[in-house]
């Protein structure tokens, strides 16, 4: 079977140790790292540590691509994927979950496809394109990734389907899957109600139908990592926390399995 991990970011606004603790209690197989804002989710040595203290293994690197962390490890992009590929293979990891480019870093986009290929080449590690959505303002959309917001539709050796993304975009995500094939490396798994908002969502409490979609690759044998990206911030710290991370995990288990 395939592992089920954890985001740090699912934990928000507690940081990424309170991760590590939140994952080995309630019985998750490994932790997906969200370089961000948390100076200790930047410090390679740190994340090893709380790795090695709670006996629990990390899966994944998501490079710091997001907006707001547009600064964290430097401007450069390409300089963030290498810090990031140099604390994946420090902690174990094998995979580095990375956005397209932005439409205005048109540098970093031309030839983004083959700039990918390249690093997975010389660092060892699978970058796992993950797919984003168009942005919505006033009833207007605009393409705000290139070359393009859904990764199956490039030449990537490895993809990362998130649900609430599919969700934005109007995406059916097992056909996505089945675009992806062989390609389809990580699984961010949550929900969402196509309401435009980033929601993810515990999954089963949206409409992506995520149940029939853990059948779906599981049926299709895929063997790669399965991660809960889940929004619990309207959640107190400790057991409210706690219920809607283990109600994440027992969904995926009892999806995945079936």
């Amino acid at each position: 079977m395939a592992r089920v991990g954890l985001s740090t970011s699912s934990v928000y606004p507690e940081g990424t140790a309170h991760a590590f603790a939140y994952a080995k209690k309630i019985g998750y197989d490994a932790v997906e790292v969200m370089v961000g804002i948390d100076s200790l989710s930047q410090n390679i040595p740190a994340v090893k540590q709380l790795a090695d203290h709670h006996g629990i293994p990390v899966t994944a690197v998501h490079a710091p691509c997001l907006l707001f962390t547009q600064r964290v490890w430097g401007t450069e992009p390409w300089g963030k994927l290498q810090r990031s590929a140099e604390m994946a293979h420090e902690v174990g990891a094998d995979v580095v979950v990375v956005h397209p480019p932005f439409r205005w870093q048109k540098e970093y986009a031309t030839g983004f496809m083959d700039g990918i290929a390249a690093i997975e080449e010389s660092t060892g590690i699978a970058f796992a394109v993950e797919n984003m959505y168009p942005w919505r303002a006033a009833k207007r959309e605009m393409e705000m990734y290139l070359p393009d917001w859904d990764p199956t539709h490039g030449d990537y050796a490895n993809i990362t389907i998130d649900l609430s993304h599919a969700s934005i975009a109007g995406d059916d995500v097992i056909e996505m899957a089945d675009r992806a094939g062989s390609r389809l490396r990580h699984i961010h798994l949550t929900d969402g109600t196509g309401s435009g908002k980033d929601e993810h969502l515990i999954p089963g409490r949206g409409t992506m139908r995520a149940d029939a979609f853990l059948r779906h690759i599981a049926a299709a044998g895929f063997a790669g990592e399965i991660v809960l990206e889940i929004n619990t911030r309207k959640a107190t710290p400790g057991e409210s926390r706690e219920a809607e991370l283990r109600e994440a995990l027992e969904f995926a288990r009892t999806h995945f399995r079936a």
